[in-house]
């Protein structure tokens, strides 16, 4: 029994499976041996994945040494004038003359400006003639009482007639004083007409022109004077803080203290702690603290905003270290000692 011959299109179908299987094996031997790694290249790679782990880090150590330890608190605060002063009119009229520029210095005493002074010098005049008045009446008064008295004394009038001139006499020293008091009223008057910087300081800008009527009730005044030499500066420390520090100024301490600018890197000015307030903050559990600056250059404005650095004490012959030398981690504080090996082992410390 013979086997028949597949036909032709089934021969020709596995001829070319095989010729394909046989590119396909050969694709992949080229691919292999392109791409295959040389094994110089190979520890290349190897040495830029773990070069740093292979590699020693370069440190820098320094010994620990004995030495001088300050102890300083830090606190936000806002430079604060010793004196803010708004000057106002104490009477009513026009304004005639300004005596400043604005951001002028001015010294206490100095003047500031001028209010028409003619109506309260007419009043002046005014009390002193109604004076001389009173004072004349007063004087006619006195001596008919003087006569009065003596007639009473020769029983030539009734006694009733003396009390009378005596009632009368009493009443022009009452006119005569109220007449006194209204020309003191009038001089102080003009001397308000002449207004005087009650502190020393810096001008503001001014709030009222020449000619306009200025009132005692004007709310913004005539101008704001603000003391810049010398100034404080009020910040806040943590009540647990201010334990130490008032125990140093009961020990009669002066404790420096150094204004920073809103970074904490540019010192600004150098002061003296001047007072802590007398409660402590229940809402922040702080306490403020006052401290005076004489603030030559006015290199502090008011209501700056800085970081305050008080000096509380310094401890002697302690072990210091940088600041970059501690760390903190899971075993609390501790530093990186180098051992004779030159490895290094971590060692906890208390600062």
């Amino acid at each position: 029994m013979s086997i028949a011959d597949p036909p032709p299109a089934r021969r020709s179908a596995a001829r070319r499976f095989v010729w394909i299987a046989v590119v396909l094996a050969l694709a992949g031997t080229i691919a292999f041996a392109i791409l295959k790694p040389h094994p110089s290249q190979e520890a290349a790679n190897r040495r830029a994945r773990h070069g740093a782990a292979d590699q020693a880090m370069p440190v820098a150590a320094v010994r620990a040494q004995s030495g001088d330890m300050p102890i300083v608190l830090q606190g936000l605060g806002t430079v604060t004038p010793l004196a803010t002063v708004t000057v106002r009119t104490q009477i009513a009229g026009q304004l005639v003359k300004l005596g400043f520029k604005e951001g002028q210095e001015v010294q206490e005493g100095d003047f500031l400006a001028q209010i028409d002074p003619r109506p309260y010098q007419l009043q002046l005049e005014e009390a002193e003639a109604k004076l001389a008045q009173d004072a004349a009446q007063l004087t006619n008064a006195q001596v008919d009482a003087a006569r009065y008295r003596t007639l009473v004394e020769q029983d030539s009038i009734a006694r009733q007639q003396l009390d009378t001139q005596d009632a009368l006499v009493r009443q022009y020293q009452g006119a005569v004083k109220a007449d006194q008091a209204a020309i003191n009223t009038a001089k102080l008057n003009l001397i308000y007409c002449h207004i005087t910087a009650p502190v020393s300081g810096r001008v503001g800008l001014r709030q009222v022109d020449v000619g306009n009527y200025v009132q005692t009730s004007d709310a913004n005044g005539l101008v704001v004077i603000t003391q810049m030499k010398p100034i404080s500066v009020i910040f806040t420390l943590p009540e647990d803080d201010t334990r130490r520090v008032r125990a140093r100024m009961l020990a009669g301490a002066a404790l420096p203290v150094t204004a920073y600018d809103r970074s904490g890197k540019t010192e600004l000015a150098r002061g003296t702690l001047a007072t802590v307030d007398n409660q402590v903050d229940i809402s922040t559990g702080t306490v403020k603290l006052r401290a005076d600056f004489p603030n030559p250059d006015e290199a502090l404005f008011p209501n700056q905003f800085v970081n305050a650095a008080l000096l509380v004490d310094t401890l002697h012959g302690v072990t210091v270290l940088p600041t970059a030398a501690i760390q903190r981690g899971s075993l609390g504080t501790y530093v990186y000692l180098v051992k004779p090996d030159d490895t290094v082992t971590a060692r906890k410390v208390t600062l």
